[in-house]
């Protein structure tokens, strides 16, 4: 049994859980906790040091991952790279989902410019 640990502040699409199913073999998703989700995908953009966050991610992906196991880990530029390179040190599989990228842009009648991205997955690619 192959599963997905995922360390991204989204949900899956439907079309990243069938590439998940087909081409890496996973049988489970297992998402962060409630409390680390929210520290995750709130991560302050004016703390010096976060470490105290990945360590706690990194602790809790150690009490479950698997060496089959798949590690996808997308977020804040510094933590996804303290996670990748303690998971990669570790010998873990760890990926990310590509995407493909359209804007949609709208003039308003009052004149400003909305501007909307579809984001649409493509493939996994490992670090």
């Amino acid at each position: 049994m192959r599963k997905l640990i995922l360390i991204f502040s989204h949900s899956l699409t439907d079309k990243q859980i069938e590439d998940s199913k087909v081409n890496l073999y996973i049988n489970e998703f297992i998402y962060l906790p409630k409390e680390l989700q929210g520290k995750w995908s709130l991560i302050p953009p004016d703390m010096e040091d976060i470490s105290n966050i990945t360590d706690e991610i990194k602790d809790w992906i150690d009490s479950v991952a698997d060496k089959d196991d798949y590690i996808l880990v997308q977020g804040d530029f510094g933590a996804t790279y303290d996670v990748v390179k303690h998971l990669k040190n570790k010998g873990h599989r760890v990926i990310y989902s590509t995407t493909s990228r359209r804007a949609k842009e709208i003039v308003r009648d009052d004149g400003k410019i909305e501007i909307t991205h579809i984001f649409d997955h493509v493939m996994y690619r490992e670090y």
